[in-house]
């Protein structure tokens, strides 16, 4: 669910703008203009492939109430003969966002919910560090992305085995880094509370319960499920990969991103979402059968806040703006998956798009050449313009990472050692093992490898070790640091505090005193 937004498809949207022609119309496509497109879009695919080192892809392309197109490409997992088809299940990961959007629409139909309800009338375990903005947090903004929060944050408490509780009350340990209702902030954790709060109202046991029973069912989504184990199980699936020098496997594991539920919890295939974009493009209609109104489905397709000057979210979902027509999308990436799926909502077509390796933009690349072509757009080379952007942010990425030069164990080691407290996260205790500093949170169990700086004494790089139930996620990780952490001393030069330093992760833990 991290990588929310490839550079590649807000620069393309950007070169489409600038391309715009005085007096351009919206162009009416049709199957048989569709189908003209598909030589070129496979050869679109096979390029992407290469670009992105992406093993395997799914396609669907939804038009005028029918699945008219839906293949698959490579393999399912990078060495191994098994090809991918469009049964092939991937996780989705965030485009199950729009899935939540509609099912709070669904409880506002019924009566259950308002748009405007305060979110501390339904969950008052919902706090933020801004006591008025914890009392003016409405149910809209759980999914509005406008909290003015520091981006994904806390996210990363789930690859150290912290529950969902946990994850909600550190809410009020993250600052206010934004404007509330102003500046655009993607987060994943508000969407948890919103799970919880939609399960409660409709008597269900869990979110996935609600939009199994409201939204999968009646769409006939049989194979799209909500767990590790579930999508291991199925024999058509594919294999999760980030991307090193050549892509790698990770495994499945329950903390990402199915902890997250609302957030980023669904795996499916092309046909059972051709469904779900058939019942957005029937503006809530499946089949002759109602499932929400256009009224409140309308609502989650309406703009709440920008990100550039084409581009805005919605409410699970993303609405751009092109010289000749909206898309209505959303993309998902987990630590080994990247999707898009979206649709014009003017134009009775849209499209998804699976991938088994981490969203690096292949996806967002794929269907914006898709879009502006169907609309006759302007065109750009999408797909050169996302391969650029995604090597230029891993450049970025590992431009940042050397800049903590590890180094030996500094002679103070032995006075960092000791137990400390957080009062969101609970106990830590530091210790010398086997001549290395490690960290271990002992609520969840987990260890951290701590990595000394070159440069600073007290400055520190944390590294979940793969001991046990957390060899899953150090393995998604690839071995990166969740964060930094710096020992800070007081003006007698004695360790008082453990300050993690990784903005997604803002925890204070203090020094216990000597016993």
């Amino acid at each position: 669910m991290k990588h929310f937004l490839g550079t590649s498809l807000l620069r393309g949207l950007a070169v489409a703008g600038a391309l715009t022609v005085a007096g351009a119309q919206a162009q009416e496509p049709t199957q048989a203009s569709i189908e003209a497109l598909l030589p070129e879009f496979e050869r679109q695919v096979a390029a992407g492939m290469t670009a992105f080192s992406v093993p395997g892809v799914a396609v669907g392309i939804v038009h005028d109430d029918k699945l008219i197109y839906a293949k698959g490409f490579g393999v399912r997992a990078l060495g191994k003969p098994e090809t991918v088809t469009p049964e092939t299940l991937f996780q989705i990961g965030s485009t199950t966002k729009a899935f939540f959007g509609v099912t709070l629409a669904q409880a506002v139909d019924a009566g259950r919910l308002g748009w405007n309800d305060p979110v501390i009338d339904h969950h008052p375990a919902f706090q933020l560090s801004d006591p008025w903005i914890t009392r003016d947090f409405r149910v809209l903004d759980l999914a509005a992305q406008r909290s003015g929060l520091t981006p994904y944050v806390n996210d990363g408490l789930t690859f150290l085995g912290f529950d969902k509780k946990t994850m909600i009350r550190a809410m009020r340990a993250a600052p206010q880094t934004g404007a509330f209702r102003s500046d655009f902030r993607y987060l994943n954790i508000p969407h948890v509370v919103g799970g919880e709060i939609v399960a409660k109202v409709n008597d269900t046991p869990s979110w996935f319960a609600s939009v199994k029973r409201s939204v999968l069912d009646p769409l006939g989504m049989a194979a799209t499920t909500a767990t590790a184990e579930a999508i291991e199980k199925a024999a058509d699936h594919a294999t999760g990969h980030r991307l090193d020098a050549a892509p790698v496997a990770v495994p499945f594991h329950p903390a990402f991103p199915y902890a997250f539920g609302p957030a980023g919890a669904l795996n499916s295939n092309i046909p059972d979402m051709a469904k779900w974009l058939r019942l957005q493009l029937g503006r809530g209609i499946f089949e002759g059968k109602v499932l929400v109104s256009e009224e409140n489905l309308d609502v989650t397709w309406t703009p709440r806040v920008a990100m550039n000057e084409r581009t805005a979210y919605a409410t699970g979902w993303v609405v751009s703006a092109t010289p000749r027509g909206r898309i209505i999308w959303h993309n998902g990436g987990t630590s080994g998956f990247g999707a898009h799926a979206g649709f014009l909502p003017d134009a009775k077509t849209g499209i998804v798009i699976l991938t088994n390796l981490d969203n690096g933009g292949m996806a967002d690349s794929l269907a914006m050449w898709f879009y502006d072509r169907a609309l006759g757009n302007p065109t750009v080379d999408n797909i050169a313009l996302g391969a650029a952007a995604s090597k230029a942010r891993r450049e970025a990425a590992l431009k940042e990472a050397a800049g903590f030069v590890p180094g030996p164990l500094p002679a103070n080691a032995a006075a960092l050692a000791g137990a400390y407290a957080s009062p969101i996260l609970g106990d830590a205790t530091v210790a010398l093992v086997d001549g290395k500093l490690q960290m271990t949170l002992e609520k969840t169990e987990a260890v951290a490898l701590l990595e000394a700086s070159r440069d600073d004494p007290f400055l520190f790089a944390a590294k979940l070790a793969p001991i046990g139930d957390f060899a899953g996620p150090a393995a998604m990780s690839g071995g990166e640091a969740f964060t930094r952490l710096r020992f800070e001393p007081d003006n007698n030069g004695k360790i008082t505090q453990m300050r993690w330093l990784s903005p997604e992760l803002p925890h204070l833990f203090s020094r216990a005193p000597a016993q």
